[in-house]
């Protein structure tokens, strides 16, 4: 079927529907909502049997809507109404909670419904379970409804007394504020999960009025007043609550000069930096990286905030690896986070930095140094397990592994292109024609669409593909690195890598591949062409497009080819 998306953005779950809906033959093309006209200018060029409505802030045109079939992805079970449905649910701790399909009317969520798919709640923020449990019940839904309406049924009423009963408005800001003398830790995590993503949640930390987000519990003995700070572990600081502490990774200060999220030591300044130092990984302190060893196999697990690794956390996770390196292991495992395994550069930090584009080399050469020390581990094999999205920087970091497994529901956005044409580095030049060959490479190059996992099987950006839920994919990676490590062919597979490194580096460098990309990316940050600077303060400061990138709208793409006369794109 030709189906028309039209979406906000293109965020997650929009990506992960067209994967998807791509992955079953479907003709697609997106539109972002910018206004009515430009809607119905999209619809008239597709000419779509379907119009899909993955993320929206306001109603689509009546215009559309009595035109042809819309459906409305709805982060809800069938009756639930209103713009924060999944708010709600973790702030009430509803043990369940679903994915409804539903026909676009006039009234917000109200229409008939063509699908719904539930799930079981995970303990997790917002933004996670929208990335994981939402986004595969969201396929599920999605795909039952298109092929209700392409055998010709028609959707079920929703009865009066339920679409009256389901709507619930925004979560009110009094609602989610932390009190910090009354809440306990349970509370006050549950809180900021519900406001993960966005808005925030709002409290007082050291006189000033912040948002919070990236929260976990701090196993810490506390003896300090509720509210106040009683540590720090990396970039995370550790407030008391009334009957324990937590560990907040990230904040906004909307006075600030940078009302955007930044990790929340540089937030808090001179008011943080006597704290006390709690280890990264040890018992006490932040989660961010953690190593542990299985038999032969060590298993290095990070979990960066958005998958963001900017200067420190490129530095940090280097130190680890290079610890990790001094045991006497057969394979070492890289495991990210059940939401994103990496995103690259820290583009929020970038934008806060005295010189972004000095922040911009920095933070390259960072990651450029990590990938380094993966490409030349030659006395073991080297997994990327990924669990989680992964995109720009992040995709060629994993692949600089000997092995990159991916959880089955997995998006890669293997291109750094959207961001202002930046050029990226990561040893790219190097390892996707080495992995994907010269084919499959100019492929990926061209593209700036997402990948999904069985597609980056095909093109050569993994290896291996696991059916795994969020919660279960490491501990299954984790097993199959223990069969590989066990496996009577491992020295000889080491052998061969030795030399196919010793081949490659006497053929060109790596450090020529380095140089190459930097004097690229050199151009994009400090060049006389400004679009890098431009779309990344666009993309921090969550500024809207003024139009649809042409990647996306194919019936643009479409129209312009006939308006030049070359016929269809």
């Amino acid at each position: 079927m030709r189906i028309l998306m039209i979406t906000h953005s293109f965020n997650s779950l929009a990506q992960r529907l067209h994967v998807e809906l791509r992955a079953h033959g479907h003709e697609l093309s997106v539109e972002l909502d910018i206004n009515d006209d430009v809607t119905m200018q999209a619809a008239d060029l597709f000419q779509p049997d379907i119009v899909l409505a993955p993320f929206l802030k306001r109603r689509l045109p009546a215009s559309l809507t009595s035109r042809c079939i819309c459906l409305i992805v709805h982060p809800g079970p069938e009756g639930d109404r209103g713009p924060a449905a999944l708010d709600h649910s973790i702030l009430d701790q509803r043990p369940s909670w679903g994915v409804t399909v539903l026909q676009a009317t006039a009234e917000y969520d109200a229409g008939p419904v063509w699908a719904s798919a539930a799930f079981s709640m995970r303990k997790a923020r917002k933004s996670s379970l929208y990335l994981n449990e939402v986004a595969s019940a969201a396929a599920q839904a999605v795909c039952e409804a298109i092929e209700r309406i392409k055998r010709g049924e028609s959707p079920r009423l929703l009865d009066v007394a339920t679409l009256a009963a389901g709507w619930r408005g925004p979560v009110a800001a009094d609602i989610r504020a932390i009190d910090w003398s009354r809440d306990d830790t349970r509370t006050v995590l549950r809180k900021i999960a519900s406001a993960d993503g966005m808005p925030g949640c709002p409290a007082e930390i050291c006189g000033r009025s912040l948002r919070l987000f990236n929260a976990h519990e701090a196993e810490l003995v506390v003896g300090a007043r509720a509210g106040t700070l009683i540590a720090r572990s990396g970039e995370a600081i550790a407030v008391a609550t009334r009957d324990g502490a937590v560990w907040i990774g990230h904040l906004i200060d909307g006075k600030s000069p940078h009302p955007f999220k930044l990790p929340a030591m540089p937030v808090l300044g001179e008011q943080a930096a006597g704290l006390p130092a709690v280890a990264v990984g040890s018992q006490h302190g932040s989660k961010e990286i953690v190593y542990a060893e299985h038999g032969r196999t060590g298993v290095l697990t990070f979990s960066f905030y958005n998958g963001a690794m900017g200067t420190s956390a490129c530095q940090r996770l280097l130190e680890a690896y290079r610890s990790a390196l001094q045991r006497d292991t057969d394979v070492l495992m890289l495991c990210g986070s059940t939401d994103h395994w990496s995103n690259g550069l820290d583009l929020n930090a970038i934008e806060a930095a005295a010189s972004p584009a000095d922040e911009s080399l920095a933070n390259i050469s960072a990651m450029d140094d990590l990938s380094e020390a993966i490409i030349r581990t030659t006395d073991r094999l080297t997994i990327s397990a990924v669990g989680g999205n992964a995109g720009a920087g992040g995709v060629f970091l994993a692949r600089a592994a000997d092995e990159v497994w991916l959880r089955s529901s997995v998006i890669l956005n293997p291109h750094y292109k959207d961001m202002g044409n930046l050029y990226g580095s990561e040893y790219w030049t190097y390892l996707l024609p080495l992995h994907a060959g010269p084919e499959n490479a100019a492929r990926i190059g061209a593209t700036r669409l997402p990948v999904g996992a069985a597609e980056a099987l095909r093109f050569g950006l993994a290896n291996r593909l696991f059916d795994a839920s969020a919660g279960t994919f490491n501990a299954i990676a984790i097993e199959a690195a223990l069969a590989a490590a066990a496996h009577p062919d491992l020295p000889g597979r080491i052998a061969s890598k030795q030399q196919r490194r010793a081949l490659d580096e006497a053929e060109k460098p790596l450090d020529a591949y380095r140089q190459e990309e930097l004097s690229r990316m050199r151009r994009n940050f400090y060049g006389f062409d400004t679009s890098y600077h431009i779309a990344r303060s666009n993309f921090v400061r969550k500024r809207r497009k003024a139009r649809t990138p042409s990647v996306l709208a194919a019936h643009r793409r479409s129209y312009a080819a006939k308006a030049l006369g070359g016929g269809p794109a």
